[in-house]
């Protein structure tokens, strides 16, 4: 189910509950694939492959342009303040067209964000997704990422 491709992630598992494996649970698979792939490079050919042109993100944060140019705009502001940044694909459920993938971001906070330094704060956070796949790309997203743990471990915001 999983496409093995080398310059594809791969899950962590792949969860799809008792449903059977078809082409298009391998199709969503894919999908999810190649989107987090996107997340782990930063090339936005993976994103254009992985996202609709109708693309709706339904947790717009503000000041993020809506469609596919919105996770480019927030890979390029994210990759600023960690450049070598990685997403792995820890857990990916699959239900009919829709998946929802359990995410950890690591790196390191060598660049800047919001106006500020980074020294190399070692950086380690989760976030949620859930995708809905129409004919051959996702059209829609919910998404949560861990924002305060990313703030506190840059230094950004005092823990506590």
């Amino acid at each position: 189910m999983i496409d093995s491709s080398t310059d594809l992630v791969s899950p962590g598992t792949v969860n799809v509950g008792d449903a059977p494996v078809t082409d298009r649970t391998r199709q969503v698979v894919r999908v999810a694939q190649t989107l987090y792939t996107f997340w782990n490079t930063g090339d936005a050919a993976y994103l254009d492959d992985a996202v609709d042109p109708g693309f709706v993100d339904n947790t717009l944060p503000p000041g993020r342009p809506q469609g596919p140019t919105g996770p480019v705009a927030a890979s390029v502001t994210f990759r600023a303040a960690v450049p070598d940044l990685t997403c792995e694909l820890a857990d990916l459920y699959v239900t009919g067209d829709t998946f929802t993938a359990r995410l950890i971001f690591r790196g390191h906070f060598t660049g800047t964000y919001g106006g500020r330094a980074g020294a190399g704060q070692q950086i380690d956070f989760g976030a949620i997704d859930i995708q809905h796949v129409g004919d051959d790309r996702i059209v829609e997203d919910w998404h949560l990422e861990d924002n305060l743990t990313f703030l506190q471990q840059a230094g950004i915001v005092p823990v506590g």
